[in-house]
């Protein structure tokens, strides 16, 4: 297949296209670089530097490589921020995935994976969190995912688009060559093993008085390599003419773990100490998010192969041991 990868010099698009490699698929990434890095590409994928905004070269890019499907994983991903600036998370993920989809309807590509989150269901009312659950984002990011959520419903019925939402719930660790390196960092694990690194002073803990049991939030952690075998299961399920035309999945552990619980078993893991400095709350930051992935299991024969924290944390250390100044050591 000829599969185009969004934000595919990003953490989550450049396993993804890295293994859409080595199952012999043709893969382009379409990636502006500001978040990303070139080191990431898999020497195998073609690399198209450019702004999703940009729909003449997107479809340029997409009749030249005669691409077959696409792999949208490019977006503003920070909760914190979307709180700070909506307007760049509905333009950079709502109006530019309008964008996308529009020149793959010109272009006659009707089958899309999209990159979604947990950040849809806001404050659960239930944990782990089905499918079905209601969907009330907290923050502005979550909105701006849920507006391309309903865009892909419609474009199912009006256009017959064959789609599968995925909706992440914490990516984290590392393969053997790529890992986590945002610039800045805000997640949770990657910051934390700068401090056991002595690149930073201490951690921050956003609220300490949520309603868990050592009062910090609760999520959900799932390896970056078990994240990306689901991609291409959708994908695969998409191309097959009997099987159902839109998916709908989450993508987690099942299983929730604390703030303060990461930090320790990060400690354990790295054998460093840890110093932690407490802050107020976040604005947009829900208590618990935990998964229920069992429809993906069931439907899709999906199984997470990295099942606890200390071997998502421990691949995450010795990548980050290998490149402590990220892709570019």
């Amino acid at each position: 297949m000829k599969i185009l990868v969004t934000g595919g010099a990003g953490y989550v698009g450049s396993v993804v296209a890295a293994d859409l490699v080595a199952a012999g698929d043709h893969v382009v990434v379409f990636d502006n670089l500001t978040s990303g890095s070139r080191h990431a590409v898999p020497n195998e994928a073609v690399l198209v530097r450019g702004e999703l905004s940009n729909q003449e070269l997107l479809g340029s890019v997409i009749q030249e490589h005669k691409i077959d499907g696409v792999m949208h994983m490019a977006a503003s991903i920070e909760a914190g921020e979307s709180m700070r600036v909506p307007e760049k998370f509905f333009r950079n993920n709502t109006a530019n995935t309008l964008g996308l989809l529009e020149t793959m309807l010109e272009c006659g590509v009707m089958k899309l994976v999209f990159s979604s989150t947990a950040a849809l269901y806001g404050d659960p009312e239930r944990t782990p969190i089905e499918e079905d659950d209601s969907l009330k984002p907290t923050n502005a990011y979550g909105e701006s995912k849920l507006l391309v959520e309903r865009m892909l419903g419609w474009f199912h019925k009006i256009h017959g688009l064959r789609y599968a939402s995925l909706r992440y719930f914490n990516a984290a660790g590392a393969t053997a060559v790529r890992g986590e390196d945002h610039h800045p960092e805000s997640h949770l694990i990657p910051l934390v093993l700068q401090v056991a690194l002595g690149q930073r002073e201490s951690i921050s803990i956003f609220g300490t008085d949520y309603a868990t049991a050592d009062g910090t939030c609760v999520r959900d952690y799932i390896h970056i390599s078990d994240l990306a075998s689901a991609h291409l299961r959708a994908f695969s399920r998409l191309g097959r003419d009997k099987d159902p035309e839109r998916l709908i999945y989450n993508l987690g552990s099942g299983e929730g773990f604390s703030v303060r619980e990461v930090i320790e078993v990060a400690a354990r893991v790295t054998g460093r100490r840890i110093r932690v400095e407490e802050c107020p709350r976040r604005p947009g930051d829900p208590p618990v998010l935990v998964a229920s992935s069992e429809k993906i299991k069931r439907e899709l024969h999906w199984l997470p192969r990295f099942s606890s924290l200390e071997e998502i944390i421990g691949s995450a250390w010795s990548w980050r041991q290998q490149h402590p100044g990220g892709y570019g050591t």
